[in-house]
């Protein structure tokens, strides 16, 4: 499979598009202005206790406070607490020795807001979702600091290894080798891509994260809340370091600065393959150049075609969206099971498409064509998980129901994308209503009666070609032609037709100058 990173920075900030085998998979937008992303790492201060929710509210500097559930306060809650107060009030001169801190007793998974939180303290915080609609943004005590193999979490001395990493062997030799080179009180989850990597890229990865959260420590010193502690990487370098691998093949952006970000980005985590970035100066569009406007505008929306004929219908409720695949075309009995898994098949791999696209979360319905065979049934389930195991995004896929539907549950980080593929009517400016055209004739007769008794002009009338045709072939009572009466009665012209007008857009020209004639 080929990945291919195209940017395009515009005036508002960066678009970005994910393509696998020149197919859009992923959209995203990076802007400048923009805060409380996902990530990004502040120091808080507790607001509001809600003991019936089992929740606080923090005040991070959004309009809405942000919302902490005791079930993301950490285990090691107390130890942050403990060391956010330690690393603000720091004076020694610099950053102290995090391995020597000491960790305090882990909190009950069962226990109560209430009891933990003391009076209202200032609290380090990572955003989990990005404000949706009316709701500030989620937030965790559950620190953790991704980098390309591997992601620490401070407070814990615990070593993981992705289960997407099959090998026993390739395990323990992972486990052996973070185990290793780890701080005390740096937890360590091996990442899938760290499989096959050696111990000096390991090594190089830690220290970076390790750095990472020095300068978080360095950060707090003095800080007063509301205040962003640390930013999460932009867009582009942290779809990089989460997707890089040796698919990929090009990233191409039409901004210097964003290029020259890459190619260092890529020169440290991965020499000697700079050369797949590239600067974008054609001129034309980059999105139109790969083909990109194109797919935006034919996967978004209520309808999404399938090659086949089929087609999806995609509507979104308050509390989910429901997908409804047809097939688009009756068929026969003889054919109808297989024409079904056909359908069922070819519905899978583009749903699972869309929900990364349109970075679909909560609750997904799918009403797939009926299938008798449970063997087919069984297959577009496992057809389903396979396609959405490149998904990023933490999902759960269920069996079918006996009704059919397919429930899946993807998580929700940020708005759902939602970009309109209509355009405003020229004609009709969005209202559903045109001028009558009588009116308009109207005013075409009066002008050109004005025009051709006080200027000495060629005169050219320029129309839709189904006005051009009205004028020419309506006949009146006495059997000629509204452009037969009009000449009669005011003087010759011509009618020329433009099929790039707007049904009700019309234009005087003078044929001796060719030059548009104003009023």
């Amino acid at each position: 499979m080929n990945k291919e990173l195209v940017i395009q920075s515009i005036d508002s900030g960066i678009e970005i598009a994910l393509l696998e085998d020149k197919k859009l998979v992923e959209l995203h937008f990076d802007n400048s202005g923009g805060s409380f992303n996902v990530g990004d790492m502040y120091l808080g201060k507790v607001r509001k206790i809600m003991p019936g929710l089992n929740a606080v509210f923090v005040d991070i500097g959004h309009d809405k406070d942000a919302f902490l559930h005791y079930t993301d306060l950490s285990p090691y809650f107390k130890s942050l607490l403990k060391f956010t107060e330690m690393a603000i009030h720091d004076k020694s001169g610099g950053s102290f020795d995090f391995s020597k801190f000491q960790l305090e007793p882990e909190i009950v998974k069962t226990g109560k807001v209430a009891d933990i939180m003391q009076g209202k303290p200032n609290v380090l915080v990572q955003i989990l979702k990005e404000p949706i609609s009316s709701k500030g943004p989620r937030v965790s005590c559950e620190i953790s600091l991704p980098g390309r193999f591997i992601v620490v979490t401070p407070f814990n001395n615990f070593v993981n290894v992705s289960r997407k990493i099959h090998s026993t062997e390739e395990r323990k030799r992972l486990q052996k080798i973070i185990e290793s080179i780890k701080p005390n009180n740096f937890g360590v989850i091996v990442r899938t891509a760290a499989e096959g990597q050696s111990t000096a890229e390991l090594h190089k990865d830690l220290l970076s994260i390790i750095e990472s959260w020095k300068s978080i420590q360095f950060n707090l010193k003095a800080a007063k809340p509301p205040f962003k502690i640390l930013s999460e990487q932009n867009k582009t370098t942290s779809l990089l370091r989460d997707l890089l691998n040796k698919d990929f093949n090009k990233i191409v952006a039409n901004d210097k600065a964003i290029v020259n970000d890459a190619i260092e980005y890529i020169a440290n985590v991965a020499p000697g393959r700079e050369s797949i970035v590239s600067f974008y100066q054609n001129g034309a569009n980059i999105f139109d150049h790969f083909g990109i406007s194109k797919q935006v505008k034919s996967s978004f929306g209520k309808t999404v075609m399938l090659d086949s004929g089929g087609y999806l219908i995609i509507e979104h409720t308050e509390a989910l969206h429901v997908i409804d695949v047809n097939s688009g075309h009756k068929f026969s009995n003889e054919n109808q099971e297989e024409t079904a898994i056909k359908t069922n098949t070819e519905a899978a791999k583009e749903i699972a498409r869309q929900l990364r696209l349109r970075d679909i979360g909560g609750i997904v319905v799918v009403d797939f064509i009926d299938m008798r065979n449970p063997e087919y049934r069984r297959d577009i389930v496992r057809i389903v998980e396979e396609l959405m195991s490149e998904d990023r995004a933490k999902h759960s896929v269920l069996p079918l129901s006996k009704f059919g539907l397919l429930q899946i549950t993807r998580q929700r980080l940020r708005p759902e994308i939602k970009i309109s593929t209509g355009e405003t009517c020229p004609s009709c400016e969005g209202t559903g209503k045109v001028r009558s055209t009588q009116l308009l004739l109207d005013d075409i007769e009066k002008h050109i009666k004005y025009l051709l008794a006080n200027l000495n002009v060629k005169l050219e009338l320029h129309v839709h070609p189904i006005v051009k045709s009205h004028l020419i072939f309506k006949k009146g009572l006495f059997g000629n032609s509204i452009f037969a009466k009009w000449k009669k009665q005011y003087g010759p012209f011509e009618i020329v037709e433009d099929a790039g007008f707007e049904f009700i857009k019309y234009r005087f020209f003078d044929k001796n100058t060719a030059e548009e004639i104003k009023f």
